[in-house]
């Protein structure tokens, strides 16, 4: 934060972050088609506290911050390939306690389970992954002899799909906006665009980046975008 409140727009502009919201657990609920995690989205639930709900079995209100924290590194631990040890570092809780949690996710989730077994497949018969855009990711680490790299090429697997569209997603955004917007892109930080903008025109040029990005391409979700401005980097962050 300290850094970012170093980087601060000339006289009269200011700066404007843009940031896709969970894009990569929106790919996944569109790559692997899961009915319940699409749902979520499209209801515009907190995704995470929507997880937890469905694996420990409690109405949405009822979720505490326990069950919410386990549940959101559920959901980025199975976007990575992680498993049950995985998990039980993330958590500090016991491997058969992280299996049960695992195996209860993919029980309310069962379409993710089959994407991430058919993508495991695929890349051990033909040698790559790829893309929702046809971006290839070779995963030599599966023809291993030693199991720990063949484990890690398996997580490389899952993942590179999903990272590698929410990737794909992003590029096309910057392409579009740079083809539409008077504005420089400044910067771009994983999921996040920055942009310079004279102080009057903050309005229209922020519902015009939002409403690019979000429309980027046709999704089974919708897109989110937080988008904010401020003189400075740290202030256009919040």
């Amino acid at each position: 934060r300290e850094v970012r409140k170093a980087f601060i727009a000339d006289k009269g502009n200011v700066l404007i972050s843009a940031d896709y919201s969970q894009i990569e657990l929106r790919v996944l609920a569109h790559m692997s088609g899961d009915d319940g995690m699409i749902a979520a989205f499209q209801e515009d639930l907190d995704i995470h506290s929507a997880t937890a709900a469905e694996i420990f079995g409690v109405d949405l209100k009822a979720v505490t911050k326990e069950h919410r924290r386990t549940a959101k590194a559920v959901n980025f631990g199975i976007a990575y390939g992680q498993g049950p040890n995985g998990l039980a570092d993330t958590l500090g809780i016991p491997r058969k306690h992280a299996a049960d949690i695992i195996d209860r996710y993919f029980k309310r989730f069962p379409k993710v389970k089959k994407f991430m077994e058919e993508t495991t497949r695929v890349a051990m018969e033909t040698g790559f992954v790829e893309t929702l855009f046809g971006r290839r990711r070779y995963v030599d680490e599966l023809k291993s002899q030693n199991p720990m790299i063949r484990r890690a090429g398996e997580r490389a697997a899952i993942n590179a799909p999903i990272q590698g569209t929410a990737a794909d997603l992003v590029k096309l955004a910057m392409i579009r906006l740079d083809e539409s917007l008077p504005i420089p892109l400044l910067l771009q930080v994983h999921d996040e665009l920055l942009f310079e903008c004279p102080a009057e025109d903050v309005e229209f040029t922020t519902a015009e980046i939002c409403a690019t990005m979000e429309s980027i391409h046709p999704m089974a979700v919708p897109l989110k975008v937080n988008v904010s401005s401020g003189i400075n980097w740290e202030d256009a962050h919040k």
